[in-house]
């Protein structure tokens, strides 16, 4: 039975996380004000560059689950998922899957101050089936 419930995606970039999460604070402001759940997601590489990592998706996952206790989001449904691969491409096959009805995000890596939007931003803006909101740090 299809839920009536909406549903949030808020990709959180867990190597960036301490410089800004003004995308995360947005996504759990609408949550708030939709009465929707929110799915809380980071992407891990497929093959991790520091070798300390042996298991990427449980590291990731201890990760953002730290990140979820140290930003709670007080009266909203929350969920959590790791993905492995292309943090472009996952974004919006996640969104496919889960029938998300809006994705909020960051602009880019916001070491990048040179882009209008992120490459990652751009794909998912282009490509996603829903509404995308893009938030500048």
């Amino acid at each position: 039975m299809p839920s009536d419930t909406s549903l949030i995606l808020c990709p959180v970039n867990l190597r960036h996380v301490q410089l800004n999460v003004t995308a995360y604070e947005e996504a759990k402001a609408m949550a708030r004000r939709r009465e929707a759940k929110l799915l809380v997601a980071t992407i891990a590489p497929e093959m991790e560059r520091n070798l300390n990592i042996r298991d990427s998706a449980s590291y990731w996952e201890e990760q953002l689950k730290s990140f979820v206790e140290q930003h709670p989001a007080e009266g909203i449904e929350l969920e959590t998922v790791v993905r492995l691969g292309a943090v472009h491409r996952q974004i919006v096959k996640l969104a496919d899957e889960r029938n998300v009805d809006l994705i909020v995000m960051e602009s880019a890596n916001p070491r990048v101050q040179d882009y209008l939007l992120g490459t990652t931003a751009s794909h998912v803006v282009a490509h996603a089936k829903c509404s995308v909101y893009v938030v500048r740090g």
